[in-house]
């Protein structure tokens, strides 16, 4: 693989990528800004990157080929991907898109009319585990999926000591922010891009969200920090999938199928584990086998992460696709509608409330081309 990216914004999230393309060969940086000049340069000397003074500098220089990668605040995607788009840019965007519908589908009409890829966090849907799960449903390893269960709950976050959250060049994990935006916008795009990729389109959204621990640090107001919704696919199992920042510790995703199920306890672990336990009848009791076989793709997959903090991921696999997409002039797996469908569902989840009933979506989504080594 070989590229250029570009990074706006060198938050906390910024040295997750900066690790992950130390692990991506060829794949090099024009330039990073972010409005603070105090954090920029203290990114950029970390990282021995190049710094921009500004917006418009860094976007002016910005190879065409190349791919933007907007790492800044959530209330800021919707600015900073319009601009990357209105200069031409292919851009790929952490989550969400945009903060509301309207927004994100108006950047979506922006990069179809300029002709231009608009992808969006997270691209684990491309690491080993997804793919292996994947793989396994379409060899009918479980038999036909009925059901799924997706669990993205954090354990009680507030009470934990994210004062001391530091990123490897130095930026605190701004949990004022994360707070706000909400856990459901930031992390239930970790499963919500599996089972898109796997299914496709998901027709309706029937949820419930709330604030269940209402004196958080900082200043709000503060999101939702419990979401719970049943998803109806257009072509798929009905799901169940939770976030929190209260329940303990949960990250397990479970597809029941006539023959077992299928489980990966990880979502944040490109290499999790993927296993398959058969169901069975042991005299008169009906049970999944107490010894699951671990599914195996044929290696080498995509390069490796180790462990930093609560992920072993590689954050690069997203841009590094789109990269490939525009050096092999097809469509990247990281599709337009693919970003603008995640965050649709995403805020269907966030937005539920108490009273808002089943929610019909409005944009629609393909199932995703798996990566040559998970055919």
């Amino acid at each position: 693989m070989t590229g250029v990216v570009s990074i706006i914004g060198c938050g906390f999230v910024a040295d997750l990528y900066m690790r992950s393309l130390q692990a991506m060969d060829g794949i090099t940086v024009a330039g990073v800004y972010d409005r603070d000049a105090t954090r920029l340069a203290q990114f950029c000397a970390h990282w021995n990157v190049p710094e921009v003074s500004s917006l418009q500098a860094l976007l002016n220089a910005h190879p065409r080929d190349g791919v933007v990668l907007n790492l800044t605040n959530p209330s800021a995607h919707f600015e900073i991907n319009t601009a990357c788009l209105d200069a031409g840019c292919h851009t790929y965007s952490e989550k969400p898109l945009a903060m509301s519908v309207k927004d994100a589908k108006a950047l979506h009409q922006r990069a179809h009319d300029a002709g231009l890829m608009l992808a969006s966090a997270p691209c684990s849907v491309l690491g080993e585990a997804a793919q292996t799960l994947g793989h396994a449903l379409r060899a009918d390893i479980a038999g036909t999926p009925r059901v799924i269960y997706a669990e993205l709950d954090d354990g009680f976050v507030p009470q934990a000591a994210y004062k001391k959250w530091l990123s490897e060049s130095g930026a605190p994990w701004p949990y004022e922010d994360e707070f706000r935006v909400g856990c459901t916008l930031e992390h239930a795009g970790y499963y919500l891009g599996w089972l898109i990729a796997w299914f496709g389109s998901v027709r309706t959204v029937v949820a419930a969200s709330a604030e269940t621990i209402p004196d958080k640090e900082g200043n709000g107001p503060f999101a939702p920090d419990l979401s719970v919704a049943t998803l109806f696919f257009e072509n798929g199992p009905v799901t169940r999938l939770t976030c929190s920042i209260a329940a303990p510790h949960d990250h397990r995703i479970r597809i029941v199928g006539d023959k077992g199920v299928l489980a990966c306890k990880a979502a944040w672990d490109n290499s999790a584990k993927v296993t398959f336990a058969k169901r069975m009848t042991l005299r008169r009791r009906l049970m999944e086998s107490p010894f699951p076989k671990r599914l195996k793709l044929a290696q080498p997959t995509h390069p490796k992460v180790k462990r930093w903090g609560a992920a072993a991921m590689n954050f690069m696999l997203g841009p590094a696709e789109m990269l490939d997409a525009l050096r092999e002039n097809r469509p990247t797996r990281m599709s337009n509608d693919f970003a603008l469908h995640m965050t649709e569902v995403t805020l269907a989840m966030q937005n539920a409330g108490e009273t808002s009933g089943a929610q019909a979506m409005t944009t629609r989504c393909d199932p995703m081309e798996p990566m040559p080594w998970a055919m």
